[in-house]
């Protein structure tokens, strides 16, 4: 049975992500002899992965047409082994075949969860880190901050992108202030969008009934070409921890490792803390990034929560 959720077609979805990621692997990676000089597709075919993951190509085919109705978790584990799948990739093929199993009952009560909000216990802890930290949603939502993460984030306040009284949003400043995006993440803009794209593919994947998602795709589908382009990939991400380089207009280069942690209590939130490394010259970027949030971002208070109000039930 065919199912389109909130305007995501999981058919779609999934017959483009198996043939993607179909496409990228040679009978060279996959450790398969390439018979015949002409090969009418860039990657495996068919029959192929169907060999690989030990079904039928039928039934492989079925599955690549977008049917993940009754597949088992031992086949989408060979399938997932057999096209060379990353632990996001992974998830995103598990996410598709639960959305595409879920019952009638499953799809309205997901429909009814409220979105997850930013409970004051979870900002004080934010305030009390020595280092700039945040709360975001699968959406990319800067829920809260404290000051110093606010400091960090000056440009994302600043820009024209954001509307007063709603969240910051990392990816609608990369893709519709590209100019201030590039400045403050400097050679690494490029990357930086990439992963935006994937992390919201995979919260897509995850939660296809999020209507503000869906929103949030289609006016950046709509509006940036970038977005498009790498929409298309079908790539997909999780962020949990690795290293940013920022430009920050005030305090110049900042070089920071970056922590996710996952919030048990608040499924779908997790928070984001920057370090320096000790005596670095990050580190002393950090110090004055916190001179220079004391003394000039005293009108957002110190939890900075004005910046991204609670969103209701």
């Amino acid at each position: 049975m065919d199912r389109t959720v909130e305007g995501m077609d999981l058919r779609a979805e999934t017959r483009e992500f198996l043939t993607t990621r179909r496409g990228r692997i040679t009978p060279e990676r996959a450790n398969l002899p390439a018979y015949g000089g002409n090969r009418r597709v860039p990657g495996l075919r068919r029959e192929e992965v169907a060999m690989l993951a030990g079904v039928s190509i039928d039934y492989y085919t079925r599955m690549e047409r977008g049917n993940l109705a009754g597949v088992s978790e031992e086949i989408l584990e060979s399938l997932a082994e057999a096209l060379q799948l990353d632990d996001a990739e992974r998830g995103h093929l598990f996410d598709l075949a639960h959305a595409a199993n879920a019952s009638g009952a499953a799809r309205s009560r997901a429909r009814r969860t409220p979105t997850p909000v930013l409970r004051p216990a979870v900002q004080r802890v934010v305030d009390a880190l020595d280092a700039p930290a945040f709360v975001r949603n699968g959406r990319l939502d800067v829920l809260g901050t404290n000051l110093l993460g606010r400091a960090l984030y000056a440009p994302l306040y600043d820009s024209p992108t954001r509307t007063p009284g709603t969240p910051v949003n990392t990816a609608r400043f990369q893709f519709l202030d590209p100019t201030a995006a590039h400045a403050f993440w400097g050679e690494k803009a490029d990357r930086m969008a990439h992963d935006a794209v994937a992390i919201l593919r995979a919260e897509a994947g995850h939660n296809p009934y999020d209507t503000r998602l869906t929103e949030l795709i289609g006016e950046l589908s709509t509006r940036s070409e970038d977005f498009r382009r790498l929409w298309a990939s079908h790539d997909v991400r999780y962020h949990r921890s690795g290293t940013k380089v920022f430009h920050h207009p005030a305090v110049g280069l900042l070089e920071l490792d970056y922590e996710a942690l996952v919030l048990p209590a608040d499924p779908g939130l997790q928070l984001n803390v920057y370090t320096a490394v000790p005596a670095s010259p990050s580190a002393d970027g950090l110090a004055l990034l916190a001179h220079w949030a004391a003394t000039t971002l005293t009108d957002h208070a110190a939890t900075a929560v004005a910046a991204a109000p609670r969103e209701t039930r």
